[in-house]
């Protein structure tokens, strides 16, 4: 099947939930690519990882890719993701606080009759067909590992204390950051699911199916599954993306110089990633759009009652809509540049590619005050003298008031100080007792071994001691298990501690054994590679 029979159609939603402070993932939401990035590391470090994936990922958006074939899209899917590692990291590196991020990726492109997919973390690709749900990826955590052996069930993996746990993702780990790349038939009809685990963890994979065959309607499906996955308990942020792929013919495809974007949606952006509008839209130099906002559960008639109509919009400027145009209007050139601005919801934001030079930048005069003369004018000229002096004193206020603000904040650093050292006292003792209910596994002599307590000092203090020593070398294990040995793999008992070395055993032996290299294997027009696993901690 040619690929301009074939158009992808998505849309996304993405929320911050009810438990975490802000939102980490990002998604996209386009007519060649759809994608979702499970940011984590910290306030700052998920939203800038998961936002560097989709950006980066992003060109692929611009539909070169129809011209080319499978191999050289599978190739420039796998260079991105590489790639958005590489800012990832380099990125860190510079700025400290950033230390220790990363993001999950999972990516389809349309291309040639063919989806090409990318998955890497614990996100997960689903494809409904023919009323069918797939799993088209398996997770890259610590859980699945456990399911695969035999260890534990998947209704156990639900609530592992570990769960969190993921072997491979992108980011500022020790850690294999090349993803599992597939490729498989497109068929008019199927629909494709991305979501990140805040959604695929409370729901089942039945309510999954459920949803996506019952709700024809991919934007009323989007909002379904991210609502249900809030109320059944998601703990975490939850974005979803929906593609759906149908039939087209060659010219509802193909852009013309008087209507550059026919046929195609303007992309979606969403999560984190919507907080870097302007440059995403000059990667895939088109206007972008920030998607969608979560609403509760509505009826098809407050549906209708959130869109505007066509007919309200083509009466009014976009100011008036409720639409923010993160860019100079008078780069908005042609109403086709913004072809879905008759359906965006009040509150959506676009931006548009900066073609023109931006204009020099205007000083910024706000410190300068405006004096009243005797004789009721005024004077703004910082070089007259009466503004001068003005400036003199507001400048002498400003120090003034500075030096207020640091001797108040050295009194609330004392007054700190000592009710800390007060708390410490009365918390100690019950702190200490609780850490010897503790148990976590580190290293020893070189060797993995089990310790009683918590791996950390208290004013010199240890606050742990070895029960048990294995005869597992640590430099024998892969990075990833050294690395999360340093920093100590807890464990509520010393009988779990035992289960986290028995696997820890299995994995230097696994270790020990030579590694098949990648494959790609064929199935009804799908083609995989997948690398070997590695692991990271979420």
């Amino acid at each position: 099947m040619a690929e301009h029979h074939l158009r992808l159609s998505s849309t996304l939603v993405s929320n911050v939930g009810y438990v975490r402070p802000n939102n980490q993932d990002s998604g996209l939401a386009g007519s060649h690519v759809i994608a979702v990035a499970d940011g984590m590391g910290g306030h700052a470090g998920g939203d800038t990882a998961s936002t560097i994936a989709i950006r980066t990922l992003s060109h692929l958006e611009r539909g070169r890719q129809r011209h080319e074939n499978i191999d050289s899209v599978v190739e420039t899917l796998e260079k991105s993701i590489l790639a958005a590692h590489d800012a990832i990291v380099g990125k860190a590196k510079k700025e400290r606080q950033l230390s220790g991020m990363g993001t999950t990726v999972d990516a389809v492109c349309l291309v040639r009759g063919y989806w090409v997919l990318a998955h890497i973390g614990d996100s997960r690709a689903y494809l409904l067909r023919e009323g069918q749900l797939i799993r088209a990826t398996k997770d890259h955590s610590y859980v699945q590992h456990l399911i695969d052996t035999g260890r534990i069930t998947p209704a156990e993996a639900k609530n592992h204390p570990q769960r969190s746990v993921v072997m491979r993702v992108l980011g500022d780990f020790d850690i294999d950051p090349h993803p599992d790349i597939s490729v498989r038939l497109a068929h008019p009809g199927d629909r494709w699911l991305l979501c990140s685990d805040g959604l695929s963890g409370p729901l089942e994979d039945d309510t999954i199916a459920d949803s996506l065959r019952g709700i024809p309607d991919r934007e009323e499906c989007v909002q379904k599954l991210v609502n249900m996955a809030l109320k059944a308990g998601s703990a975490d942020n939850v974005t979803a993306v929906i593609g759906d792929a149908a039939l087209a013919g060659k010219r509802g495809l193909h852009a013309s110089a008087a209507r550059p974007y026919s046929g195609l949606q303007t992309p979606l952006i969403g999560g984190a990633a919507a907080g870097a509008l302007a440059s995403i839209a000059d990667v895939i130099r088109r206007p972008v759009v920030s998607a969608p906002p979560l609403a509760e559960d509505i009826s098809p008639a407050q549906k209708a009652a959130l869109l505007l109509s066509d007919r309200e919009l083509d009466d009014q400027p976009a100011a008036a809509q409720g639409v923010a145009v993160a860019a100079p209007t008078d780069t908005v050139k042609a109403p086709d540049q913004l072809p879905d601005i008759n359906r965006l919801q009040k509150g959506q934001q676009v931006a548009v590619p900066q073609d023109e030079k931006p204009d020099e930048p205007v000083a910024d005069t706000s410190e300068i005050p405006i004096v009243t003369k005797r004789d009721g004018s005024v004077a703004t000229d910082p070089s007259n003298p009466i503004v001068i002096a003005a400036i003199s004193k507001q400048r002498e206020a400003a120090d003034r008031d500075l030096h207020r603000r640091r001797r108040h904040e050295r009194v609330r650093v004392l007054v700190g100080i000592l009710l800390f050292l007060a708390a410490v006292g009365v918390v100690g003792g019950v702190a200490a007792h609780w850490t010897q209910s503790q148990y976590y596994l580190s290293e020893s002599g070189g060797y993995v071994a089990i310790y009683q307590g918590v791996p950390t000092n208290l004013f010199g203090i240890r606050l742990s001691h070895e029960v048990d020593r294995s005869r597992v070398a640590v430099s024998s294990l892969p990075a990833n298990w050294r690395q999360q040995l340093a920093n100590g793999i807890g464990a509520d008992s010393y009988q779990e501690a035992r289960q986290h070395l028995t696997t820890i055993e299995e994995q230097a032996r696994q270790a020990a054994k030579p590694t098949a290299g990648q494959n790609r294997t064929q199935d009804s027009g799908q083609t995989s590679a997948q690398p070997a696993a590695t692991g990271a901690a979420e």
